[in-house]
């Protein structure tokens, strides 16, 4: 039995708008939860990461004041691109109270290497890939590099970003705390 053109053009349209409102709804959810300020996963202040030197570096040691937390890697471009901007607003802002914390998801000899090359002003850890999967449960289900919380002096996260920051990023954030 032949359908008729009309009702296969039909089925098609109808298929289509599913598939497009299927593909906004994901992508206002995906808008929503990486924007909607909430407290942070309770666990996160219990993780513990390595500093590229191999000392203990608790997170938790972190809570109770603002903070700045960078995913990155020596791999990632846009990741070292953002870094001396991280170190800017580190040291105008650290008087103010705000902390920033670069966590690799990277090796430990690549990342000695490289602050050896571009140090620091901020803490550093190697997360290797616990630091993906702390990042998933911060909103990166992507997995994407770089990404960065912001948390508020109460431990909620006020904002977060995916990719690249800019100045007038860090610039809006240091009126959060």
């Amino acid at each position: 039995m032949n359908t008729p053109p009309h009702t296969a053009q039909r089925r098609r349209w109808l298929a289509g708008a599913l598939a497009a409102s299927a593909a906004a709804g994901a992508g206002g959810w995906a808008w929503w939860s990486s924007q909607a300020p909430h407290r942070g996963d309770g666990d996160v202040w219990q993780h513990t990461f390595d500093t590229p030197e191999g000392a203990p570096l608790a997170l938790g040691s972190f809570q109770n004041r603002p903070l700045v937390l960078n995913f990155w890697a020596t791999w990632c471009p846009p990741c070292i691109a953002e870094l001396p901007l991280l170190n800017t607003f580190f040291r105008e802002n650290a008087a103010q109270g705000w902390q920033v914390l670069g966590l690799a998801v990277d090796q430990a000899p690549a990342v000695r290497a490289f602050l050896a090359r571009r140090p620091l002003d901020f803490p550093v850890a190697v997360a290797g890939l616990a630091g993906n999967e702390l990042a998933r449960t911060l909103g990166n289900l992507g997995g994407g590099l770089p990404f960065t919380v912001v948390f508020g002096a109460n431990g909620e996260i006020l904002h977060r970003k995916m990719g690249r920051l800019t100045a007038e990023n860090l610039q809006q954030w240091a009126a959060l705390r």
